[in-house]
């Protein structure tokens, strides 16, 4: 769900309409690795577990006025039996301009703007999980003119920390995108920036990542604490190109922290690349206002077909090493293939490989800390 894309409610023709939502994502992962690695990560075994189960509700009122309330009730928050997600009240005063005011997505990139439900892979790319993308409370806005999609907002800290009183700083973010069409095809291209300010007295910051599944907890690249930051500073750029079943995409990103005087000031980035093709004839990759969509199979199973089946190559990588600054977090690349089948508009199933390459890990194997693993995934998802 992006900063500012309206609720998809249900609609009866009267002033007000709610309707339920939700989601479930059910996960099987397994990360296998040498033995001395194995060792050092206090064992890899494979594991099963809910990865999402969200309940909510959306609202159509008088007014142009939209609201959604949402929360996540699968069992991995073990410090509560539920976690927010989406709590916002959204006006429409035209078809062009959306203004939200709540807990909601800020402007990150492409894929993190995209909704959970979507991505070619189980998770999102490394830069998405590991630089504190989530979702926050405060003002954002989004205008539609053409090919052109401009993003804004204001935030405090995520719900939960707010009622909790453990928030911190304020942040604010941009994106702007232009997609325009060439012919059959559609262009993307994407900037953000991102910024967020901690205080002057500072605070301590970490970076890391899962090694490309969430089903394995040990981060093989982590900047640990990072003490004294004042701000943070973010900014991306996104592509994307697609063509009947065929699309290819890829985003950017650093991220800058500043520090307290006579303490250095760290940058770290990544990048991921990809590529991907539908194998059944009709189906291709679902976009709209600057962000993947939903993906409708042509001939869904039960209608006449086995529904949408799109194969996917991607490179990823995540450097937490800036030396200069006296930081080394460690590198993870992953190469990684994906098949996604989507029996229904509403049903998908993930199949995910990827060979990881780990350089300056901060899990030592033996005094080793450059070393691979190999990661296996599927993932069985609906929604409501």
């Amino acid at each position: 769900m992006s900063c500012c894309a309206s609720p998809a409610l249900a609609d009866d023709g009267s002033e007000w309409s709610i309707a339920p939502r939700g989601r479930i994502n059910l996960d099987v992962g397994d990360l296998s690795a040498s033995g001395p690695v194995e060792a050092a990560a206090d064992g890899l075994p494979p594991d099963a577990f809910l990865r999402r189960l969200f309940v909510g509700l959306d609202a159509r009122m008088p007014g142009n006025l939209a609201a959604r309330v949402e929360v996540d009730v699968s069992p991995e928050f073990e410090h509560a039996d539920w976690t927010w997600t989406d709590v916002y009240l959204q006006w429409s005063p035209s078809r062009r301009v959306t203004v939200t005011l709540g807990q909601n997505k800020p402007a990150w990139g492409l894929e993190e703007q995209t909704s959970d439900l979507f991505p070619t892979m189980m998770e999102r790319a490394a830069i998405d999980t590991a630089f504190g993308n989530e979702r926050r409370v405060g003002l954002s806005g989004q205008y539609l003119a053409g090919d052109f999609v401009l993003q804004a907002g204001a935030y405090l800290d995520d719900l939960d920390a707010i009622v909790d009183g453990a928030d911190r700083g304020h942040s604010y973010f941009g994106r702007a995108v232009y997609a325009p069409r060439i012919g059959t095809a559609r262009l993307h291209f994407g900037g953000r920036i991102n910024r967020r300010d901690d205080g002057d007295g500072g605070i301590a910051v970490r970076y890391s990542t899962r090694p490309f599944l969430h089903t394995e907890d040990t981060r093989f690249v982590d900047t640990g604490a990072i003490p004294g930051v004042t701000s943070e500073t973010g900014y991306g750029f996104e592509f994307a190109y697609m063509n009947g079943p065929f699309e290819a995409t890829g985003e950017a990103a650093w991220q800058h922290v500043d520090r307290l005087p006579g303490l250095t000031d760290p940058t770290f980035s990544g990048f991921y690349a990809e590529v991907g093709y539908f194998l059944t004839r009709g189906d291709r990759r679902g976009y709209r206002n600057g962000q993947w969509d939903r993906t409708a199979p042509v001939r869904p199973l039960g209608g006449g077909g086995i529904g949408a089946l799109q194969v996917n190559l991607r490179f990823d990588r995540l450097d937490l090493d800036d030396p200069a600054a006296g930081f080394v977090g460690g590198r993870q690349d992953a190469y990684a293939v994906g098949l996604s089948w989507t029996p229904t508009a509403h049903t998908r199933v993930n199949f995910n490989y990827a060979r990881l390459q780990f350089r300056d890990a901060a899990v030592s194997a033996g005094g080793d800390r450059s070393y691979g693993a190999d990661a296996i995934g599927m993932r069985a998802q609906f929604d409501f």
